[in-house]
């Protein structure tokens, strides 16, 4: 299993620092005022994604191993539109955007809602190798595009940001329907549609609803700034939730393998050792890699971002004791979930937001992006410490069984000689 989580986190590790890229390159191009722009149209774009998760989402993953890949895709297909019409709209009931702005957020939405789905068939059926392709391919090609506009062409507006996500979003997805093709499903006609609908939505509901909860209390504080402060405070606060965020590719390569073996699994509880194992390394590897981060001088980052964004320094820092929380609280949320166990990470997922929305609302309007990432970490915490009593109350776990020890290095020493 560490294998293929290596292989997972080297694919990650590619994703990060080409996501790394584009903050870069929409930073140094479009400074702080056009890089919020485009921090809201992602987030955007990825509150449409969530929701599609309803049905959807880890449950395609769950289910593409006993279903048939193509009356899954059916249904995921046309709720996607669903969402994505209804929630464009309801943008620009919303706020003050132009007609442009809708469009382009309704096709890149529905772009990525597709291509989503697809990976998420293939990874069900194991084939990770695809997913890490699809998911690698569609950040390069988004990093170069805009390298070459940038840099090369000299188009340095925010709608050419729109243009590069069309190709990379759109090519990835073209390769994705060969990729299902070569499974060895076929289509039957609508023989066994409804049941396999009505499968998918009871799974989704229950298993989207703590990613809906957890994107809010991710990103909620985006509009907060926005509203309170303006779209330039929103820019310097995405660059360092970027960066302080990049370091999950960690802990999420690993929950992502322990989450297909155990969905997989005939024996539960033998997975539930290797799941501690791997989720302490990450641990290690999270606080290790936020402590550097955090280091950082504001000189650093003004200078490879540009002047304005030395100011992201006190959000790094004070977000780090959130991240470090949240590898811990990805290893249990993972665990849960593939047991089918959605109610906790609900409640934690629901806890974590009840901290959110008052600290946010407290601490931005006297303190801007600081408050941002202050209340943030607070809500990390909250929903982890919940998390960790509850796996210690279904698995025996105790506290002592998260800290990492020299078994632990041990088994890693020999792992990376074996190979």
């Amino acid at each position: 299993m560490l294998r293929r989580i290596f292989h997972t986190f080297a694919t990650r590790l590619s994703v990060a620092l080409l996501s790394f890229a584009v903050v870069w390159l929409t930073a140094r191009s479009l400074g702080a005022a056009g890089r919020g722009s485009v921090s809201l149209f992602v987030t955007d774009c990825a509150a449409l994604l969530l929701f599609i998760g309803l049905l959807g989402g880890s449950s395609l993953i769950f289910l593409a191993p006993r279903r048939n890949v193509w009356h899954l895709l059916v249904p995921a297909y046309g709720w996607a539109v669903v969402v994505c019409t209804a929630g464009t709209v309801l943008a620009g009931l919303l706020r003050p955007v132009p007609v442009s702005y809708l469009g382009h957020l309704w096709a890149l939405a529905l772009l990525q809602a597709f291509l989503s789905i697809n990976s998420a068939l293939l990874l069900g059926r194991k084939r990770e190798a695809a997913y890490n392709r699809l998911n690698l391919s569609q950040v390069a090609l988004l990093a170069g595009l805009l390298l070459l506009a940038f840099m090369g062409l000299g188009w340095r507006e925010v709608p050419v940001y729109y243009c590069a996500a069309y190709a990379a979003y759109g090519l990835p997805l073209l390769v994705s329907f060969g990729l299902l093709r070569r499974l060895p499903d076929r289509w039957e006609g609508g023989r066994g549609l409804r049941s396999t609908a009505a499968e998918l939505s009871h799974h989704s509901r229950g298993a989207h609803l703590s990613n809906i909860l957890a994107f809010a209390n991710y990103r909620l504080s985006y509009y907060f700034v926005a509203h309170f402060v303006d779209a330039r405070a929103v820019g310097v606060l995405s660059v360092g939730v970027a960066l302080a965020e990049a370091i999950w590719l960690i802990p999420r390569s690993a929950a992502l393998i322990q989450y297909v073996d155990l969905v997989h699994a005939d024996d539960k509880q033998a997975q539930l050792a290797p799941t501690l194992r791997v989720a302490r390394l990450a641990a290690l590897a999270t606080a290790a890699a936020v402590g550097v981060l955090a280091l950082l001088p504001p000189a650093l980052l003004a200078a490879v971002f540009g002047p304005e964004f030395g100011e992201a320094r006190p959000v790094i820092a004070w977000l780090a004791p959130g991240v470090v929380a949240v590898a811990l609280n990805v290893a249990c949320s993972s665990y849960f979930a593939g047991l089918g166990q959605y109610r906790t990470n609900n409640w934690a997922t629901t806890l974590g937001l009840l901290v959110t929305v008052p600290a946010c609302w407290l601490l931005i309007p006297r303190l801007g992006i600081v408050g941002a990432a202050m209340a943030a970490s607070l809500s990390y915490i909250a929903s982890t410490a919940f998390l960790l009593v509850q796996f210690g109350r279904a698995t025996g776990a105790g506290w002592a069984d998260w800290l990492p020890g020299s078994r632990d290095v041990a088994y890693l020493r020999e792992l990376v000689r074996s190979r």
